[in-house]
């Protein structure tokens, strides 16, 4: 299919504070899709997600992206104060001595798998800083992303991790910061923790 058409076919839209709320399904479902996935390999439920989510239309300055082929989600990106973010996000930044107030925390950056390879990632990155940006009193942006042991038997053979993009979009691996996150993997029932390292980016050209 040509790349083309298919950027021309899509919508874009964007989303702030409250107005999250209103996608919250369409967000929940694409956000179970993709993280189904190796490395994630999260065992997602709607009514977790939408309980996870209130976390950004809670938040007066979270920022939602998001992209659709006619009337389905096919990606979507976000981002939020790292204050405003949950505690177990927050912790490794206030463990470090680092000023919170300070930094915008990126959240996913997901695309269901026909519609990668299109530019829509770098997209999602501009999106994202740019908004951090126009406040004026951030800076530093940072995500994490979930580490899993090498010799992981979900592994695909043909994995890649996306580290070679994010370096290339400027940010630096920070194995310092360290935190934990649990959700439950495929097949379980039960939560498991999770290691977390996170990625960081001055703000400040």
């Amino acid at each position: 299919m040509n790349s083309a058409k298919i950027i021309s076919d899509l919508k874009f839209i964007q989303k702030k504070g409250k107005e999250i709320e209103s996608v919250f399904d369409d967000l929940a479902a694409l956000r179970i899709a993709v993280f189904h996935d190796y490395p994630y390999l999260y065992e997602g439920t709607v009514s977790y997600e939408k309980e996870y989510l209130k976390t950004y239309s809670n938040s007066d300055r979270s920022f939602l992206f998001t992209v659709y082929d006619g009337e389905k989600m096919v990606g979507a990106t976000t981002c939020i104060p790292l204050k405003d973010e949950m505690a177990e996000v927050r912790k490794p930044f206030e463990d470090a001595g680092l000023d919170i107030n300070s930094i915008f925390y990126f959240g996913e950056s997901i695309l269901l798998s026909e519609y990668r390879g299109l530019g829509l990632g770098h997209r999602f990155f501009d999106e994202r800083e740019a908004h951090a940006g126009s406040f004026g009193d951030y800076n530093l942006t940072c995500f994490c992303s979930v580490e899993r042991e090498e010799n992981h038997p979900k592994k695909p053979a043909d994995y890649r991790p996306n580290d070679a993009f994010w370096t290339k979009r400027g940010y630096i691996k920070d194995s310092s910061l360290e935190g934990f996150m649990e959700w439950p993997d495929i097949g379980e029932t039960d939560s498991s923790s999770k290691k977390m390292i996170f990625w960081t980016k001055s703000l400040i050209q």
